[in-house]
């Protein structure tokens, strides 16, 4: 795996499931944490360590809703996103579908127009000064109810950014059922944006059908126990609705038990699209160059099944077509000239 690093770190990638909040960077959240000294998150970033260690998923939420609640102002927010596109751009991300929860921070007393502002403002400068293309998938807190969905629906809608392209669901799955959220789901689909929530990481594989047949998703955030129902691979591979993959987080929130036993290798083995992601990743002690390289373990993948893997990330990315043809392009160029090297 070590030899394959330097590769993983030049190639050119595209992330699909990465969380706004859950993105920010140890030094970023203790910056935040300064400004609102009356958090409960550690301003020292060695302390920030512990302070995410996780017990199970529960503890994920809470500690996540923690940071949530540094970020109170629309510089908070400005300053956040473009911080996490630089730590993209040191990683080789060309392309990155952020998970935005505009929810949490509106109901904190942010303005929601003030909100979009601060997020498009950091997304087109990523673009010009790191070459980094953000774009947004704004999702429903499940936690909080379908409150939180209407209000999620409408910002989509009322105040849509010109980077949003899908809507999502995220949060707890125990005790919050899918179906729940097809009329919101039914909106934002009717107003051309896609479909794309979590389903089937902390419970079993009806999740997943219930995301697909009331949610109408047409990607899969995680999908974990998909692998214990055949006929739903089957139906994921048939139709190629992409799995949005995150290997270290499942770890870490307890959602499997060790990375030998991931049920990657039964997605591949059953042809899925499986894209690689690292969902909140400074929360979990992980980056894209790393989740890449587990994934290389997993799969026992060389250079070029890397680099599939990378272009698994822009067929699935909902990246206009000529600018998936150019990343895709711009891995099998690089790919080439390393082995030729």
């Amino acid at each position: 795996m070590s030899d394959l690093r330097p590769f993983i770190a030049g190639l050119p990638k595209a992330e699909l499931h990465v969380h706004h909040v859950g993105s920010a960077s140890p030094r970023i959240v203790a910056e935040l944490a300064a400004r609102h000294p009356d958090s409960k998150v550690p301003s020292d970033e060695a302390a920030l360590a512990e302070f995410f260690t996780f017990t199970d998923f529960a503890h994920f939420i809470d500690v996540y809703l923690s940071v949530v609640d540094v970020i109170r102002t629309p510089e908070d927010v400005r300053l956040l996103t473009f911080e996490v596109a630089r730590d993209m751009a040191r990683q080789n991300i060309r392309y990155a579908e952020l998970t935005v929860t505009p929810y949490s921070s509106t109901r904190r007393g942010i303005d929601a127009q003030a909100f979009m502002d601060a997020i498009e403002d950091a997304r087109k400068a990523a673009e010009s000064e790191l070459g980094v293309v953000l774009r947004w998938c704004f999702d429903i807190p499940g936690e909080a109810g379908l409150e939180s969905a209407e209000e999620t629906v409408r910002l989509a809608l009322e105040h849509r950014p010109e980077g949003l392209v899908s809507f999502g669901l995220g949060g707890p799955e125990i005790g919050v059922p899918r179906p729940q959220f097809k009329p919101y789901f039914d909106r934002a689909i009717a107003a051309g944006l896609h479909s794309v929530p979590h389903a089937g990481e902390t419970t079993g594989p009806g999740t997943v059908w219930d995301a697909l047949r009331e949610l109408r998703a047409e990607r899969i955030g995680h999908g974990t126990s998909a692998a214990q129902d055949p006929e739903l691979l089957a139906h994921l591979a048939e139709h190629r609705i992409p799995l949005e993959v995150c290997p270290t987080s499942n770890i870490a929130t307890r959602a499997v038990a060790s990375l030998d036993e991931h049920p990657i290798k039964a997605m591949v083995a059953a042809g899925c699209l499986v894209t690689i992601n690292s969902d909140d990743p400074p929360m979990f002690g992980t980056d894209l160059n790393t989740e890449y390289a587990v994934a290389a373990r997993l799969l026992d993948l060389d250079e070029r099944g890397l680099a599939e893997l990378a272009k698994n990330a822009v067929e699935a990315s909902f990246l206009d077509p000529a600018g998936k043809a150019a990343l895709a392009a711009e891995i099998d160029s690089y790919t080439a000239q390393w082995l030729a090297g």
